[in-house]
């Protein structure tokens, strides 16, 4: 019984270690605990039930108690528990927390908060694991069968993403699922009492035998080259599985992914725009004349510390996305074109979020790992990265006059967009100057119009690249002072103070249209890096503010309804027309220079501090291809080689002789061969002709017994293999003749014609078989394979043998045995 209760320990703890790769979902250790507790209530249960002699099925039952009681203690809502028994209330509550699960597994990217339903689903498939394994383990004495419910979770980060895992935590779990195996294996030895070796001494329960040693130390060895390996070989950057990033959306442009919502787009801007050296990083081609920036993230949240990046969730895009010109508001001054663009990302721009235009309705090229956000209009993944991605997307662009934005109502106070979109910490000085901007206004546009006409020129604000990033309340307050800033100041000081009004904004990031259009279309650089604010009017959506001084933004582009306010005579444009090109954000005045001195990277790493060089990937493409040909090409060409030197070694005849061969079929005289004066040279022959028939069945799958005689095996193949073909049956006879004479006799046969009786067996045989059966026999052939398993085992034997041989010398060698021969002496 001491025994199984130390089994079904081993057995939970290896369940809690195969769990450990689940710390790269969560962002925090809480889960582990209450999983820590849950399967300790269920090892603690089994270990009772087993201790009262419980049936199989009663340690089920119980177990699953246990569990139950588990959950409903770490996850309680009020008073589901009768005297410590769950009540139907209970197991309405466990439901609420599935279904929400579902919910919080779609809006949140890794790693995860520790919400409720997600750590009840984590805990209760640790915990239904753990009954598993111990049923496995204890109850069915099946421990190997124990690694696949283990391997249920053990999986778990490589289906949520795949670009990065830390090798770390599977190896921890690959430890847990050996050690109950080890453990398995010494209670079994246990079982059968005290070993001895050769000599009578004791050996300890936990030396194991020389096989099961050798069985440890190759799992071992699996498990490092399953983690080393990889990292040896050139553009692999993970090892075991390959699977995980940090998942913090940092990356390091190295093609790493990550979870969007925790991407400081802010920093990432910043660092970018202050690059000493300008590099490439998207081409776009669009059907529309002059287009709006490309976008690629938003950030919607505000605390006080600023404005932070949501998780997104969304649909796959290769599923129907939301068409905008279903929306209501269409006329009136509001026109929705629907254009078709193309997007190459270069290998320096790196993050889970792809470059696109405002509201895509359908997409090309990309897999159901990226998903559209229809709220923050992002297109994101949790599994891929957009590095190197060349995509194709129909979108709708919106445009609007002032007259149909004024027209629009303001949202309810209960609308979900405004409750969410307004929230804003309280900032006495921001509050002041928003009540004095939209005093005397009467709509949402009036406002936001006051609030975008203030960051003019005409106010002091100016464009700088030198201004410290941040946007929390007092950094805003310090850019409305200083009036001096960058695209990221202009942009989260808008959407603070707009919000601030009661009106939905936030602050979207994307490109500008760079120098303008070319044959290739719009080339873009890390110096187009752009923020601007979103504003929601309701019927019309977000609509795009851009407060920034256009003089400052390489290719700015401006609105009918959001118009340079710096030009020194307002021009009506067509809505979206752009503004001119040769003005240039990447080169303010030479005061900004100095900005290179500034953190240029403390978030995510949309590019790279240089341009990425890679070297050429096709070398190890064909060196990999040729290498795999030629193991491939081995067991045939090694297989040809050995019938070649078989062949090669003719018996020479010094004086002959005759004698009969024996008799043929159905009593035909037998055939005159040649007796040679070198005896051992034709035992040779025969011996080397007799192996390459054994192998010649083995490559045709003819069964072959070692136990027979050769004359034994000759009159079977006659029978089973070669048939009504008389030359062959002749040859046969022959082979085994001669294999025989060479075994018993004084004088053998000489090879003269075995070689020769080799070719028609060879034939007899390739015509009775199927086509695959030749193709391996000439590709693969089996016997090579075997000779190479055969020498494998031979080795490993004489490996293991020789280790044990020098563990024992080393366990007899003893000081004290040393001292006494010598005393003795």
């Amino acid at each position: 019984m001491t025994a199984t209760r130390n089994l079904g320990f081993v057995a939970a703890a290896a369940t809690l270690l195969a769990a450990a790769p689940l710390s790269a979902i969560f962002e925090r250790w809480t889960w582990l605990i209450q999983a820590a507790i849950a399967v300790t209530v269920v090892a603690g249960v089994a270990a009772l039930t087993r201790l009262v002699r419980a049936p199989l099925w009663g340690q089920v039952l119980g177990m699953l108690g246990g569990l139950t009681l588990a959950l409903a203690w770490l996850f309680p809502a009020g008073t589901e528990l009768v005297a410590f028994l769950p009540t139907p209330g209970t197991f309405a509550h466990f439901g609420e927390l599935l279904s929400a699960s579902v919910v919080d597994m779609r809006s949140y990217g890794v790693k995860v908060p520790d919400t409720d339903p997600l750590l009840f689903v984590s805990v209760l498939g640790i915990g239904g694991v753990a009954v598993v394994v111990d049923v496995l383990a204890v109850g069915l004495r099946r421990p190997a069968l124990a690694g696949l419910p283990m391997l249920a979770i053990y999986s778990v980060p490589v289906a949520v993403y795949v670009d990065s895992v830390p090798a770390v935590p599977f190896v921890v779990g690959a430890a847990g699922y050996l050690w109950l195996l080890v453990t398995d294996n010494v209670d079994r030895v246990r079982r059968f009492g005290r070993r001895f070796t050769g000599d009578g001494r004791d050996v300890d329960v936990w030396e194991s035998s020389p096989l099961a040693a050798a069985g440890r130390r190759l799992a071992v060895v699996g498990v490092v080259l399953a983690v080393a390996l990889p990292l040896a070989v050139p553009g692999m950057t993970g090892g075991l599985l390959n699977a995980v990033g940090a998942g913090t959306g940092t990356g390091s442009g190295n093609g790493q992914g990550g979870n969007p919502g925790r991407i400081d787009l802010f920093a990432s801007l910043s660092g970018q725009l202050n690059q000493s050296e300008v590099y490439e990083m998207v081409t776009v081609t669009t059907t529309e004349p002059n287009p709006f920036y490309l976008r690629y993230g938003v950030a919607d949240e505000l605390r006080p510390d600023g404005f932070r990046v949501r998780n997104p969730t969304g649909r796959p895009v290769t599923r129907d996305l939301p068409d905008p010109t279903q929306r209501t508001g269409t006329g009136n001054g509001v026109e929705r074109t629907r254009y078709q663009a193309t997007v190459e990302v270069s290998k320096n721009l790196n993050m889970p979020l792809l470059p696109a235009y405002a509201e895509p309705v359908r997409t090309e090229e990309l897999s159901g790992n990226w998903l559209y956000d229809p709220n923050q209009q992002v297109v994101f993944s949790n599994r891929e990265n957009s590095r190197g991605k060349r995509y194709s997307f129909d979108y709708v662009r919106s445009t609007y006059t002032p007259t149909a934005l004024r027209r629009a109502p303001s949202l309810p106070s209960d609308h979900p967009i405004r409750i969410q979109q307004t929230a804003t910490p309280p900032v006495e000085q921001v509050d002041t100057l928003v009540a004095d901007l939209v005093r005397g206004r009467s709509t949402d546009y009036d406002k936001v119009r006051a609030i975008y006409d203030h960051f003019s020129a005409d106010n002091g604000f100016t464009y700088s690249l030198t201004t410290k990033g941040g946007t929390s309340g007092q950094d805003i307050v310090d850019f409305l002072n200083n009036k001096a800033g960058f695209c990221q100041q202009y942009a989260a000081a808008m959407a603070w103070l707009v919000r601030s009004a009661g009106i939905p904004a936030r602050v979207a990031f994307g490109f500008t249209n760079g120098t303008g259009r070319t044959d290739d279309g719009y080339v873009l650089t890390n110096r187009n890096l752009h923020a601007w604010t979103e504003v929601y009017f309701d019927g019309m959506g977000w609509v795009p503010f851009d407060a920034t001084p256009a003089y400052g933004v390489q290719g700015s582009t401006r609105s009918a309804w959001a118009p340079d306010t710096d030009a020194p005579e307002p021009a009506a444009t067509e809505p979206g027309a752009p503004a001119a090109p040769d003005d240039s954000e990447a080169a303010p005045d030479a005061a900004d220079q100095d900005a290179a001195d500034q953190d240029t990277d403390a978030g995510l790493a949309v590019g790279a501090n240089d341009p990425t060089r890679q070297a050429p990937v096709w070398p190890w493409w064909t060196a990999g291809a040729l290498a795999l040909l030629a193991l491939l090409a081995a067991p045939a060409l090694l297989r040809m080689m050995l019938r070649r030197r078989r062949a090669a070694r003719p018996a020479v005849t010094l004086a002959p002789a005759t004698v009969d061969a024996g008799a043929g079929p159905a009593g035909e005289p037998g055939r005159p061969v040649t007796v040679v004066l070198d005896p051992d040279r034709a035992r040779a022959d025969a011996h080397a002709a007799w192996d390459e028939l054994l192998d010649t069945l083995v490559d045709y799958r003819v069964r072959v017994d070692r136990t027979e005689t050769p004359r034994a095996t000759a009159e079977r193949l006659v029978t089973e293999a070669v048939g009504e073909d008389a030359s062959a049956a002749t040859a046969v006879r022959l082979l085994g003749r001669a294999e025989e004479l060479a075994r018993y006799a004084r004088t053998p046969l000489a090879g003269g014609e075995l070689h020769p009786a080799l070719r028609a067996v060879r034939g007899a045989l390739a015509t009775r078989t199927d086509r695959r059966t030749r193709l391996l026999a000439a590709v693969l052939p089996p016997s090579v394979l075997l000779r190479w398993r055969t020498a494998l085992g031979n080795t490993s034997s004489r490996l293991v043998a020789r280790t044990g041989d020098a563990r024992y010398r080393l366990l007899r060698w003893s000081p004290r045995r040393l001292l006494a021969t010598r005393t003795s002496r």
